[in-house]
């Protein structure tokens, strides 16, 4: 099967605009070349030289690919096209009014808006065969770990963006921001951005309101909201955790859409990982079946990156960064023991991407385990006896969700949340490892998994955060709905709800990125 673009007509090459004047393209086959001037015509200094003359057309069609020194895109075919295949989130347009955006009379400083019918293509690759490195799913989402399972996806996703028009008055905006599920570094920059887009539109700050402690707060009496100013914000990006507070589980559905019908809520803002996106579906489909006029919004946080079709969650690009201090402490304690076997746990309950990363990343890593693969113990101290003997010492660097196949197989335990309850790989290989060697080898243990949880953003997911707190705020002012905003192929998109939440994103066994890491550190299969 292949995954492969469904693209009306015959292939383009990549045209660039121009409105002045005709585009000279050089190839090279000499050292130089000169290359004519606009306008006129070219000629070559010798036979291995050559140039090209290519004029621009004055106005791109519809389908025509462009491209210019700020990007590149394909112009969208007539307006009345209603064949696209795009990934549809709802909207609450029937039950509102439309009216120019408070940053129409500026044109958005300059910048401009983003259509309703700008597209973000989520297919980028086309696979040659079945036998392409990744290539598990055909026209679907190839993140989805089990085979079996083929998420299949239309051709795009809606663009994020603020949009020149929007649908409700921010004056009288009222809006609600709760964070939900462990702790993950950005919470508090997304909070933060929420509530600087929010005044940045005139909601006033007194119409902004801070859910404590997780979905709970909307009817916990102890745990009454809090006003969320600009000044009350600021700053908290600085600090890890979040300043809402958080909590797993235990959403009484019909009650938040209760009182977000008592105080008027127009959109409310979750802030969550699987769970919590799910909450929120429940949520958005409450407020549908009542007929309250409420935007449900999320943002996707998930320090294992396992938010399906996300390029990445924010804080997980913290999480690598700080999760190789561990593995570098792992590799001294290690290289400086006799025989040193260091071992490191981090996150990843069903998704190994923090290890996998933060082992390529780190470069001191021997052996890494991760859900996605599993692993026999015997051959794991096999491996490991063998690098020890050659290097003197070894670092394994294992993810939560490993081997639990082997530990906990059968077990049906959950948590507030609903996950399943894991045992501890961490603690199990390295008493497994202590009998192995019986005390001929130095083994050291460090989990570092709430250290890495409560730090602050590194810059670039500080960057991440900001965006995608705004593009939350420019959705729900735009009157979508039961969506989520993220990073897809590079762009930012807004994503359905359901969509995401059916699976957990996946490393693929068979995928490059795990077969880079096995290559850079020449792991052996361990089944």
């Amino acid at each position: 099967m292949l995954l492969r673009h469904r693209l009306a007509g015959t292939a383009r090459a990549p045209t660039i605009v121009s409105k002045s004047s005709p585009c000279v393209i050089a190839i090279r086959a000499a050292p130089r070349t000169r290359v004519a001037k606009p306008g006129l015509s070219a000629t070559s200094e010798s036979k291995s030289e050559q140039t090209v003359t290519v004029k621009a057309p004055e106005t791109p069609k519809g389908g025509d690919f462009i491209a210019g020194p700020y990007g590149l895109g394909r112009v969208s075919l007539d307006a009345a096209d209603t064949t696209e295949d795009v990934l549809e989130v709802p909207t609450l347009r029937h039950m509102l009014q439309p009216r120019d955006s408070p940053f129409a009379l500026d044109n958005n400083s300059g910048g401009g808006f983003v259509g309703d019918r700008d597209k973000v293509r989520l297919h980028a690759m086309q696979f040659e065969s079945t036998e392409s490195s990744g290539a598990t799913c055909e026209n679907g989402d190839n993140n989805v770990f089990d085979e079996d399972t083929c998420l299949i996806l239309p051709e795009w996703a809606i663009r994020s963006g603020p949009r020149k028009r929007i649908f409700f008055d921010p004056e009288k905006v009222t809006a609600a921001i709760v964070t939900c599920g462990g702790l993950c570094p950005g919470l508090n920059d997304v909070v933060q951005n929420i509530v600087f887009t929010l005044t940045d539109y005139g909601v006033p700050e007194d119409q902004i309101l801070g859910i404590r402690y997780g979905l709970r707060g909307f009817y916990e009496r102890e745990d009454k909201p809090i006003t969320l100013t600009r000044d009350t914000v600021d700053g908290i990006h600085l600090k890890g955790g979040t300043m809402l507070g958080t909590s797993r589980g235990g959403a009484n559905i019909k009650e938040i859409v209760r009182r977000i019908d008592l105080w008027g809520l127009d959109m409310v803002f979750v802030i969550g990982g699987n769970g919590g996106n799910a909450a929120a579906d429940a949520i958005q489909q409450e407020v549908e079946r009542q007929g309250v006029r409420c935007v449900v919004a999320g943002v996707p946080k998930s320090i294992d990156n396992d938010i399906l079709l996300v390029d990445k969650c924010f804080g997980f690009d913290t999480a690598v960064e700080e999760a190789q201090r561990a593995l570098l402490a792992a590799k001294v304690e290690a290289s400086s023991g006799y025989k040193g076997l260091g071992i490191v746990k981090l996150m990843g309950r069903s998704s190994g991407f923090i290890a996998m990363q933060a082992s390529m990343a780190s470069g001191v890593v021997d052996v890494c385990l991760i859900p996605e693969v599993p692993f026999s113990l015997e051959k794991l101290k096999q491996c490991v006896a063998g690098v020890l003997e050659k290097k003197g010492h070894c670092v394994v660097c294992v993810a939560e969700g490993a081997g639990q196949d082997i530990l906990a197989a059968g077990s049906t335990a959950t948590d507030a949340s609903g996950n399943a309850i894991l045992a501890d790989v961490g603690t199990w290989l390295r008493d497994e490892f202590k009998k192995h060697f019986k005390g001929e080898s130095d083994v050291k243990y460090i989990d570092p998994s709430y250290i890495i949880r409560s730090i602050p953003t590194t810059s670039n997911d500080r960057i991440y955060c900001k965006v995608l707190g705004q593009g939350a705020v420019h959705g729900a002012f735009a009157a979508y709905t039961g969506f989520t905003v993220g990073l897809v192929n590079t762009h930012y998109v807004y994503l359905p709800i359901p969509t995401i939440i059916q699976a957990p994103r996946r490393v693929n066994p068979k995928g490059r990125r795990w077969n880079r890491l096995k290559t850079a550190i020449n792991q052996p299969d361990l089944v």
